[in-house]
């Protein structure tokens, strides 16, 4: 692990490229935005501007740049696997914002690129970084749980009147599964950490509230490989921003919303107990992980493979509302979809 500076370009200029840089800035010197690009001058000056960095003329000329050795990569979906194997060939490590991609088979060549150049592959996912859910993590491994048989989630947002009609984040080409794959794949990839891999899923979804063409409330149903059943809502359609995750084991039972925090029940306890924990940076610190993986610290906690498995899943429960059926993880990694 290399205590150096890592020079990063941010690739792709919108709203998420800014919280990202912002949190470079918190990472206490260790990740540098040294450059920048996007089609847009204005937008690429803007950034510059902001940041310090420089402004390169074309992603040509950052991918020539010996001195740039990260590409943060905020670019639409689609665009995901063309722009990493951009980086990954001229020797750039990737931080990738989640979604992965947009079909499994493009997920698939992101992560080989990567492999094939020898460059490290993170993708952000940071919401399984927070402190709650770290601590049942922690619990869950050391046995307190006993045998995990539930979990219920809920990750909504009030998008109403922030809505851009026609932004590729809100349209069903852009990011296909509407508010499941925006917001709800992180919950996936929580729920996932905490009961592991999911076997099949059935899903619902509507479009209530919002305009254009994706679904702003969905469910997923799922079933984890180990037998325990977890349901995850997410909407863009409430009114307004809320989080839950509840974990129910044999043992004990945590209970997480924000704005009760974190409690705990353990078996034969009539009532439940707060928990306080340490509040975390996740990007900042999913950002230095990336870095030190680079320079040879480690792998990064989520890459190509994990992004892949957590896409998989909603793959499926986007499958399951198009056809009214269960449908088996497996039998979306199997395809290109």
């Amino acid at each position: 692990m290399s205590s150096s500076p890592f020079r990063v370009a941010s690739l792709g200029i919108g709203w998420w490229s800014d919280v990202l840089a912002d949190a470079a800035q918190r990472t206490d010197g260790r990740v540098e935005i040294a450059s920048c690009y996007t089609r847009s001058a204005d937008k690429r000056q803007a950034f510059a501007d902001k940041y310090g960095c420089a402004s390169a003329g074309s992603l040509d000329d950052i991918l020539a740049d010996g001195a740039i050795d990260g590409i943060i990569n905020a670019t639409p979906n689609h665009v995901h696997l063309e722009t990493t194997r951009a980086a990954a060939q001229a020797g750039k490590h990737v931080f990738l914002d989640k979604p992965i991609a947009n079909t499994i088979g493009e997920a698939k060549a992101i992560t080989q690129v990567c492999a094939d150049a020898g460059v490290t592959l993170g993708v952000g996912y940071q919401r399984r970084r927070e402190s709650h859910f770290r601590w049942i993590k922690g619990r869950i491994d050391a046995g307190e749980f006993g045998t995990l048989v539930q979990a219920e989630a809920n990750i909504s947002r009030d998008r109403e009147g922030q809505f851009e009609l026609g932004h590729w984040r809100y349209t069903a080409e852009g990011m296909p599964g509407g508010v499941m794959l925006q917001i709800g794949l992180h919950y996936v990839d929580v729920l996932m950490m905490l009961l592991g891999p999911v076997k099949s899923v059935s899903g619902m979804a509507s479009q209530l509230v919002l305009p254009g063409d994706n679904p702003d409330v969905g469910t997923l149903l799922m079933r984890h490989e180990n037998g325990a059943v977890s349901s995850l809502s997410t909407s863009y359609a409430s009114a307004s921003e809320y989080y839950l995750m509840n974990i129910y084991g044999k043992k004990m039972s945590a209970y997480y919303n924000l704005f009760d925090g974190l409690r705990s029940l353990k078996q034969g306890e009539t009532s439940h107990s707060p928990v306080t924990v340490d509040s975390v940076d996740t990007l900042a610190e999913e950002l230095i992980e990336w870095a030190d993986a680079a320079q040879g610290g480690g792998t990064p906690e989520v890459g190509g493979e994990s992004a892949t498995d957590s896409l998989a899943v909603v793959k499926a429960g986007i499958k399951s509302v198009a056809e009214g059926r269960h449908v088996e993880v497996a039998e979306i990694l199997a395809g290109e979809d």
